[in-house]
């Protein structure tokens, strides 16, 4: 993405393609570039977007383990940051599950 910058530094505009007023680059995923897009947004509907990636972010992981599952891809497949992102939310998610908020005797009866 190409920005334009105010006087005070803030992006004012964006463009996929460098032009005359945006000429210079910054990443996709770039803090300010993110910021820039939000504030033209309604609050509720930014809310709405981010809770619906989160959720197809786990879809995702889903389809990628059922393709690993099946022999379609093998983890080596992947590009090594996304070996690694899959690897950090395994773990964030073997840790939150471990928590243990039950015994094991608790485990065996009808009531929590």
């Amino acid at each position: 993405m190409y920005i334009k910058r105010n006087e005070s530094g803030l992006v004012v505009q964006a463009s996929r393609e460098a032009t005359a007023e945006c000429n210079e680059f910054v990443p996709p995923g770039s803090p300010e570039l993110q910021e820039f897009v939000s504030e033209g947004g309604d609050d509720v509907d930014n809310l709405a977007l981010s809770k619906s990636d989160l959720a197809f972010v786990r879809v995702l992981e889903d389809v990628i383990n059922v393709l690993m599952d099946k022999g379609v891809i093998s983890f080596t497949d992947l590009p090594e940051p996304a070996q690694q992102k899959l690897l950090e939310r395994q773990s964030l998610r073997e840790r939150r599950n471990s928590i243990g908020l039950m015994s094991d005797a608790d485990n065996d009866s009808d009531t929590i």
